[in-house]
């Protein structure tokens, strides 16, 4: 019965999102149109041949993946120095990414979903559009929630304590990584802790907690440290195990070797 309404959950809140997904792309078009005009686009042959595809793919549940390869190509927005040019970058990352989120939200697709919240969360927070950063970073939280994914739970609270430490709401920010280091400890995540450490100490350097932020660093590293020191240790066993069985075989190869007499039989 639990499986059937979180089940009935999530195709509500995909419904729901879908609609929204059409208001907000219609919204994105209009307001990115002043850029695009005055902009004049790169040729690029794999852009082309993506555009191309899309173009001839006459199914929708298909066109979802060719979207979110030409958003990626415009999320490469770093390496644009021009200013004009990457806010074209950055718009049209986030129209392809929204039209690829509309396909994804038809068919239910929650990996594709909760991977162009990801996307628009970077674009809108590179943007300081940080309430719409917020709204999808929480998105991805509510569908991460809705599935029990917890290392992108954790993923996404990173995210959004990242976002109100960029507008100075540092209580927020520290409940959001007291959760995400709840959810790294309990779950033995050790990676992900040091992460989450990371993010306390850019946090209490923001906060001009020097001293909180040179513990949490040394957290990070000493957490870093254990796992590089287990993954040494569990790579010698093994080394060890493999020595082990190589010689083993080369007793037993040598025990069943065949012994000549040296004799000759004669007729």
């Amino acid at each position: 019965m639990n499986g059937y309404y979180q089940v009935v959950i999530i195709t509500v809140y995909m419904k729901k999102l879908a609609l929204f997904i059409v208001l907000i792309i219609s919204v994105i078009r209009l307001s990115a149109q002043t850029v695009t005009d005055s902009v004049q686009t790169i040729a690029l042959s794999p852009l082309d041949s993506l555009k191309q595809e899309l173009r001839i793919t006459p199914y929708d549940s298909l066109k979802a993946r060719i979207y979110t390869q030409i958003a990626a190509h415009y999320l490469n927005y770093d390496k644009i120095t021009n200013k004009k040019e990457r806010a074209h970058y950055q718009n049209e990352a986030i129209n392809y990414t929204l039209m690829a989120m509309r396909n994804y939200a038809k068919y239910y697709d929650t990996l594709g979903m909760r991977n162009s919240f990801d996307n628009l969360v970077k674009v809108y927070r590179a943007q300081k559009k940080f309430s719409q950063a917020k709204w999808f970073v929480l998105q991805s939280n509510t569908l991460s929630r809705a599935i029990h994914d917890v290392p992108n739970i954790i993923s996404s609270l990173l995210q959004l304590a990242a976002i109100k430490t960029d507008i100075k709401d540092y209580n927020l920010a520290m409940r959001d990584l007291n959760e995400a280091l709840k959810l790294s400890t309990n779950n033995h995540f050790a990676r992900t802790e040091a992460k989450v450490q990371e993010s306390y100490a850019l946090l209490y350097n923001k906060m001009k907690n020097y001293t909180k932020e040179a513990a949490a660093l040394k957290r990070r590293d000493f957490i870093n440290d254990s796992i590089a020191k287990a993954e040494q240790a569990q790579l010698a066993k093994m080394i060890a195990a493999d020595s082990a069985q190589i010689k083993k075989k080369l007793i037993t190869a040598k025990k069943t070797k065949p012994v000549s007499s040296g004799k000759i039989v004669s007729l």
